[in-house]
This record gives structure tokens, sequence and C-alpha cells, in this order.
């Protein structure tokens, strides 16, 4: 079947019913974990069939991007332009973010919306909705578990754990599964479980996932204690399964029967031996894709697009000086709140020797306590001995790409200044360690999660890479022979973003030039293709509620023009004073 979750966004499920019930019954709710087919993947078939033969109701949806739902299929191709499942999230999920939105909302919103019409059919118990999935579907499971009061018991499978194991577990995570912000707020996977007590809750669990088994046993244990205080400890337990990660026929058995007993009150005779179907068979549209048939079919593109337009509105209502007094408000805040400038502690070395006639030389200095950054600084070797102004110089890959950009480098030292070419947290010789032997700002690579891992503690790498770079300015003050009341920035690629912001708030950058930039976020936003690499180093999420990168731009223009009219003053003053 297929329902409406929102207008024009078409949910593709199957409803599996038992053979001759007689009377309203308990119903298992399956959401799928990152398998491309989805429902009609053999191994999620095999657990709906499993819960079906205990005599329950099931239905299984097919979540975005995944199954029949895929965004970016197109129907005169035939064929997708975006990779699935995993891939598409992260695409989609990415343009949430600086729209103050997530990913997330959207599959809890399908989950809910599919227990309303779970609801409406005659043959479920709308007081016994249960709820069951792995990996992404244990995800959408704790989605439910919290949002969702209407769910009577849950099963969530290969996915408990808990935030500090997982930090270093070396993974990143898919886009609905990062929830802003919750860890700054003392969130965990225990009040995943503590949001449904006492209501009925099986934790399943494979010891080998790179989900840690260590953080599972630990959340389970440590909130055990809850059920027994309701004196309904035999309602909480946990079952493991010595497999990867996986929804084994062992754990959908004990879920099974786990349903079975607290929606149905029986004890099931689970059986062993089930056959998946032929996958076009549960199809719900002859294609096999909801866009390549169903017309007006909208995806969360849509809903992107939607908000840009809203959030345009909003602040295009409020008077220009309030809306960049808020806008610069809220961007110091994010910027500076989580952080402590220490002692930079600056370290020089001579090391480079002479690049034909740059002299060139290291800097290294702390910008926040345990981090540091690095710059690379040329000075043409004709200037020697001489005070010069700085160019501070941001672009993508920092130092590793120093010979990309040497053409730029000889002109501007030739010209009288001096460049420090700037490694941002991350960059060039600053780059962690890859997870998987690739480029570290691959998808899923290392980049990938430590970007994940800031917006869980509502913080991100643009904002601590724009941190950086006022930072570096701090750094720039105490380099010898450098002007510090002359000092501009020279932006090239998507990295000038964090240049960017800092401009914006840190009157000591004189002048600004940027190459190749972004231009407009709610651009990118609206651009239904973009360049995905690297993308979330270059998100700001919430951005969009004050403000886009034009409106910045005019506004650093202001400014400068209001410092360059005020040191005009100050020079015509001291004239007047000296005759």
């Amino acid at each position: 079947m297929i329902f409406e979750s929102r207008p024009n966004t078409f949910v593709t499920a199957n409803v599996y019913i038992p053979d001759g019930i007689a009377s309203p019954r308990g119903a298992v709710l399956f959401l799928c974990g990152h398998h491309e087919r989805a429902k009609h993947h053999e191994e999620y078939q095999k657990v709906c069939q499993y819960l079906v033969h205990a005599g329950l109701i099931v239905m299984a949806v097919d979540p975005i991007g995944q199954g029949e739902r895929l965004s970016y299929y197109e129907a005169a191709l035939q064929d997708v332009t975006v990779r699935p499942c995993t891939g598409e999230h992260d695409y989609a999920g990415s343009q949430c973010w600086p729209l103050d939105e997530a990913l997330a909302r959207y599959f809890v919103h399908d989950g809910m919306r599919a227990v309303d019409y779970l609801r409406t059919r005659p043959e479920v118990d709308p007081a016994k909705i249960g709820v069951t999935g792995n990996s992404g579907g244990g995800t959408q499971t704790s989605l439910m578990m919290i949002c969702d009061p209407r769910i009577a018991a849950a099963a969530p499978a290969t996915f408990i754990m808990n935030r500090e194991t997982y930090l270093f577990a070396g993974g990143a995570q898919d886009s609905e599964q990062i929830w802003r912000g919750m860890t700054a707020l003392g969130f965990d996977h225990e009040d995943i479980l503590l949001a449904m007590a006492p209501k009925p809750v099986l934790v399943l669990a494979a010891t080998y996932d790179f989900f840690p088994i260590e953080g599972t046993r630990r959340t389970v244990e440590r909130t055990r204690r809850f059920w027994d205080m309701y004196g309904a400890g035999d309602c909480f337990g946990l079952e493991e399964d010595d497999s990867v990660h996986k929804y084994t026929a062992k754990l959908a058995q004990k879920a099974a029967a786990f349903f079975a007993k607290h929606l149905l009150g029986e004890e099931p005779n689970v059986r062993r031996e089930v056959r998946p179907f032929t996958s076009s068979l549960l199809w719900c549209t002859e294609s096999g894709q909801v866009r390549g048939e169903l017309a007006g079919a909208r995806a969360v593109y849509d809903e992107n697009v939607d908000r840009v337009a809203e959030l345009e509105e909003i602040r295009g209502g409020l008077p220009e000086q309030l809306r960049k007094e808020q806008a610069l408000l809220w961007l110091r805040t994010v910027v500076f709140a989580s952080r402590n400038a220490c002692e930079l502690n600056p370290r020089l070395y001579m090391l480079k020797g002479q690049l034909a006639e740059l002299q060139v030389y290291n800097c290294i200095w702390w910008s926040q306590e345990n981090l540091l950054n690095h710059g690379i600084v040329f000075r043409d070797f004709r200037y020697a001995g001489n005070e010069l102004p700085l160019t501070i110089a941001l672009w993508d890959g920092g130092t590793g790409h120093i010979q990309t950009h040497l053409p730029w480098l000889r002109e501007t030292c030739a010209n009288g200044r001096s460049v420090m070419v700037l490694d941002v947290s991350g960059v060039g010789p600053l780059t962690p360690h890859s997870l998987h032997n690739g480029d570290p700002a691959e998808f899923y690579e290392i980049i990938h999660k430590l970007t994940d891992d800031l917006i869980w503690l509502n913080d991100s790498l643009a904002a601590l890479r724009t941190y950086d770079v006022t930072r570096a300015l701090d750094m720039a003050e105490r380099l010898p022979q450098t002007k510090p009341d002359d000092i501009s920035l020279y932006l090239n690629g998507r990295q000038g973003f964090y240049g960017m912001l800092a401009t914006a708030l840190d009157r000591r950058i004189k002048q600004v030039e940027a190459v190749g930039g972004m231009g407009s976020v709610a651009a990118w936003i609206r651009a239904r293709y973009y360049e995905q690499h690297d993308i979330m180093s270059v998100v700001l999420p919430g951005m969009l509620k004050y403000f886009d990168l034009p409106d910045l731009e005019r506004w650093i223009a202001q400014d400068r023009q209001l410092d360059h009219e005020k040191e005009g003053n100050v020079h015509e003053d001291q004239c007047v004073g000296n005759s």
C-alpha cells in the first residue's frame, strides 16, 4: 500500500496480516535499516515473516532514499543520479542543516504517520502497536520511542550503545542519525530507553557490531533499575547474537516472542523457516519507484527549497540594522561560546629555507587547549628586514596545495606583502588519520565523522575553523617584521567560507579578496545537484535563520567603509593639530 505522509510525499509499505484472525490484535511497525532495497530486502522480509507467523500484524515501510522511494530517481533515465540509501541521506541531509532542520524529522514523521495508518485498520488494536528495526531502522525505532507515546513496546536492534564508546569506535553516521546538540544537553542512549519506561523494551545486539557491544551492555545495565523500580523488570531485557551487524534470524525470533508476549499475551511457537518473496512481488508501484510514475512526488529536497523561501521572507521582514545585529550576535555566539582562548605559545621554524626569491618559515601555535594550528609564511627576499603588511591565505587543502597557488604567492610577495598560508583544524599537516585509508574528506571518512560529532555537541566544523581564523589574527600580530594593523585575507574555494565569517566578526581584517567561494548558501540548497565532496565542513547549522553570505558581504563592505572614513577623519584631525 501507499500513503501520503505529507502532501505529495508518498510512502510505500507492505502490510502482513496473519490468516484467520477474528478480532483486533497487536501490530508491529518494521523500520528498515540501510539496505538499498529496504522493505523487500531478504533480511528484512525474514524479520517481518517471523513476526507475522507469531500472530502479529506487521507493517514494513520504505525509508526516504530506499526501496521505492529514491528521491533522485529520474524516470527519463530509469536510473538514479545520486547514490541511494546513505548517499542520498547525506546528500539531502546536508542541505537541511543551514535551515535549522535535520533529516531525522522526516524519518520520524513518516514513522508516526505509519502508526496513524495502522490505527485505522480494523484488524489492529490501536493500544497495542510496537516498533522494531535494526541499524538505521534501530535509529528510527529509537526516534519513535522518544517521540510517539502511542508505541506500546519496542525492540531497537543493532543501534543502542552510547555516544562515548562510539566517539572512539571510528565511524561516521548517516544524516538522520545526527541529533544536533543532544550530547551538549546531556542526552545519551540511556535516555532513548528511559523514554519508554516502564513499557516493554527488548534491546537486540550483535556482539561483533561496529556499534560497540560494550556501550550497549553499559546502557542496558544503567537503565535496568528503572523498570525494576516500576515493578516491571520482566518487561526489559537484552538479547545478543554472535554476529556482525545484522538483524539475524535469532534476533528476529527473540523479537517475535517478545512482541507476541507483550502485544498478544501469547507464548508463540516461533516458526524457524521463512522464505522471502521475489522483490518485485512486494513493489507498490509498477516501475518499482514512486518517482517513476506518481506525478508531483515530493522529496526532502523540495521541502528544503520551500524552507529557504520561508526563512528569506522572515529575514526580509526585519529592519536591516536589527537583522544585522541579531545575525552577528548569533554568529559570534556559535563561533566563540564553547571555546576558551589559551596562550598561543607560538613556535617559529626556519626549516623551509628559501624557495627561489621567497624566504619561507613554519609557524605553529595553540588555537585552543590541546588543539594546534599551523601556517607557512612567505616573504620576498628583497624586503628582508622590512616590516611588511600580511595577507592570510585560506584555500582548500591549506599548505598541502601551495604549488597550485604559487603564481599568486609570488605576485603578492613581489608587491611588498608577506603571506601566511593557513592550516585550520583538520587541514594540511593537521589532518587526522584516515578511517579507511582513503581521502580523509570523503563521505564517511574521518572529517565526516568529525563534523557529525561536533553537531552532536551543538557545534560545527565551520564554526571551529572560523574561530581558528580569528586566532590566526592573534598569531599574525606576533609574527616578526609584520605590520599588525595591516592584515588582509585571500580566500580561494569553499574553505574561504571560514574567512568570510571571521571577517564579519573581526575588524582587524582590513580587506578581503574572495575567489570561487560558495556565493550563496540558499542558492546551494536550491540546487538539486551539487559537488558533495567535503560539503559538511562548510555547513553552519541554523545559519539561514539569520543571514546568507551576500548579507555578510554587504555588512562587511559597510563596516570597512565606516572604518576607512574614521581613519580619514583621524588623519585630518592630526593634520589640523600639526598645523
